[in-house]
């Protein structure tokens, strides 16, 4: 796993009825919510390191901290920008924004943590869960 702040990742999602306020429950109108938005953001980091792990790695998003200030129409595009920006052991922090229509509708930092997938779930089997 060799991951360098500075880094960078694109990634682009048409949102449907299914991303909206209305559909979620996060609002009443048919606009992207703000739910949606984070997941395409840890879908976006994800997908980023995805191919820099070892086959028994993955990622799991540990922390979200972002602000919607934009709508954005329901089918249109989000284009996430990801870059990751600090390299902590197995912690990985990322600045994500997402724009539509050339503007800027969100941004923020969200953490994912590098795991063992078979260590992390067995310790999830030992907990009862």
């Amino acid at each position: 796993m060799s991951f360098t702040p500075g880094m960078r990742y694109v990634r682009s999602y048409v949102t449907t009825s299914q991303h909206s306020a209305k559909h979620l429950g996060s609002g009443s109108l048919e606009v992207l919510s703000t739910p949606s938005m984070i997941l395409f953001m840890e879908d976006t980091c994800r997908a980023f390191v995805e191919g820099y792990l070892s086959e028994n790695q993955a990622t799991v998003g540990t922390h979200v901290d972002v602000y919607h200030v934009r709508p954005a129409h329901i089918g249109s595009e989000v284009e996430i920008r990801s870059t990751l920006v600090q390299v902590d052991g197995r912690k990985l922090v990322f600045w994500v924004e997402a724009w539509s229509t050339g503007e800027l509708i969100g941004y923020g930092i969200h953490e994912r943590a590098v795991v063992d997938k078979e260590k992390f779930m067995s310790r999830l089997k030992g907990s009862g869960q």
